[in-house]
Formats: C-alpha cells, structure tokens, sequence
C-alpha cells in the first residue's frame, strides 16, 4: 500500500511540474560555459561603448591639439589626466577614436554578416532543397573560394573595386560566404529526409513554403553560431585591410587605420599601437567565446 501510495504521489507530482522552458534550459547550457558569459559581457561592454559613443567619448575622434602631439598615458611620466589613454602623432585622444572606432568596426562586422548569410542562405538552401547540377554548380563555386587565402582573396577584390569601407565590406562578405553556404546546406539535407517535410509536402506545401516555413527555421541554430563566429572574422579581416591602406581611410577611427597610422611611432610612443591592439583582440576574442557557448548550448551532442 505505501509503494502504491508513493506511486501515486509521483505521478501527480509528474503531472503538476511546469512544462519545459526552452529559454531557460539553452540558458542553463550556455551559463556552465563561464568564458562564454566573459563573452557575453565583453560584447555587451562594447556595444554599449559604441551605442553610446558620442556621449561617452571625452573628445571628437577627429579634434587635434597640436600642443599635446604623442602624449603618453595619464600613468606615465609625462601624462595628463585629459587624456587617459594618450595622443597620437597629431594630437589627437586615443580613448576617443577607440569608442568612436567600437561604433565602426561593429556596424562593419555586422554589415558583412548580414550580406554573408543573407545571400550563404538562400544559395545554401536552395542547393540542398533541389541538389542536381545547381547544388554541383554553387558548390565548386565555394570550394573555389575556400582554397585561396582569405586575406589575399579580400586584397584582390578590394584592388579591382578600389579602396574604401563599403568595398572592404564587400570583399570580407565574398570570403566568408562559403561556410554559410555549405553549413545551410547541410543542415537542409539533413531535415529534408524527415517525416515533417514529407508530410508537408503529401499536403500540397509548395516548394517556397517547404523550404521557408518547414526547413530553414529548423536550420537556424548553426547558422546562429557560424554568425556570432563570423563577426570576428570580419572585425579581423576589415581591420587588416585597415591596416594595409585598403579599407577604412584616414582619418575614420576604425582600429585597424589606427595601427597604420601609427606604425612610424612604435619605438617612441607604445601607446599608439598598443591600445588599438588590444581593442581587436579583446573584442574578437570576446566574439569567439561567445560563439563557442552558443555551439555548446544549440548542439544537443555536447549537452550534460
């Protein structure tokens, strides 16, 4: 009788339980990942620099102050608390063009990601939905791109196109589409073969709404993950096509202009490549961690 009563209990209490919280639980998943919650952080840190900016940033990016050329930091010997982080070779504040270049270097990472997945979508979807000789076709067009060199691939669009932000944003969009396209497209071969889409389409669903209202949402979470990683990738590349005269042009305070511009000055004033430096790779960094918790949240093979 106490077995059966205890039975009983268990299973009112089985019934009264909430239901599953799916937010709750991916939320779970991604806060045992402590450096993906630094990430996290870090990332909100800076998009609020950069959302922030012309309130936070003590001076305009482009004020010079022609009595105040290589200031060293407010620490150093020779520093001043007007400038925190110190002056470049022309006066102008350091702290102010970081902020002022979050707010770029964001609008550029996203702006490519953006482009990438929009057009990685459509193509990957549409090669994994039909396959036949167009999935053939797009897919040695990706291979093509994958085997040359990324940043000398971005150099050579960019030289055709000419310098300049938007085609640096272009070229970066070019190199990182393939993995939108082949991680689409996997994910669409993979859900094709299940029942739901067969179902859908023994019902009449049209080949738009298979592949827009069944498929695609269900291919979501790699794409989420490859985009969160993606955002680094394009911070870094822009910044090196910033940094060899291709990208951003003086005097914009993107960071990787800032390093070119900077680079006679290294062995006097440490400051003017140190900061913008490290500005890349806390915020690419800061990107990575956060696209490997997302990874360890959405794949339900590395769940505990």
């Amino acid at each position: 009788m106490e077995s059966r009563a205890a039975l009983i209990v268990n299973e009112e209490f089985e019934t009264t339980q909430e239901p599953p919280q799916p937010l709750r639980e991916f939320w779970g998943y991604f806060s045992a990942n402590h450096g993906a919650v630094a990430g996290l952080l870090i990332v909100l840190a800076v998009l609020l620099l950069a959302a922030l900016a012309p309130l936070i940033a003590p001076y305009a990016p482009d004020l010079t102050n022609p009595s105040v050329f290589l200031k060293p930091p407010a620490w150093q010997a020779g520093g001043s608390s007007a400038y925190w982080l110190g002056t470049d070779a022309i006066g102008r504040d350091i702290l102010s063009r970081l902020i002022h270049g979050a707010r770029l270097s964001l609008a550029i990472g996203m702006a490519v990601v953006a482009l990438s997945i929009i057009v990685g979508t459509v193509l990957g979807l549409t090669a994994g939905y039909f396959r036949g000789v167009f999935e053939i076709a797009v897919m040695r067009l990706m291979d093509i791109i994958l085997t040359l060199p990324s940043l000398l691939l971005a150099i050579v669009i960019v030289a055709i196109l000419g310098p300049g932000l938007m085609n640096a944003m272009l070229a970066v969009a070019v190199v990182v589409l393939p993995h939108y396209v082949r991680i689409t497209r996997a994910a669409v071969i993979g859900e094709m073969a299940k029942d739901y889409v067969t179902a859908a389409r023994m019902n009449g669903a049209s080949h738009l709404r298979l592949m827009f209202n069944e498929v695609l949402p269900n291919c979501l979470a790699p794409l989420i993950v490859q985009a969160s990683l993606g955002i680094s990738t394009a911070i870094l590349d822009a910044a090196a096509l910033g940094f060899l005269g291709l990208g951003a042009q003086p005097p914009s305070p993107e960071w990787g202009t800032m390093l070119a511009d900077a680079r006679e000055f290294v062995m006097r004033a440490w400051w003017v490549v140190t900061f913008p430096g490290l500005a890349i790779l806390i915020t690419v960094l800061a990107f990575n961690l956060l696209g490997d918790g997302l990874r360890d949240a959405f794949d339900p093979k590395l769940k505990r």
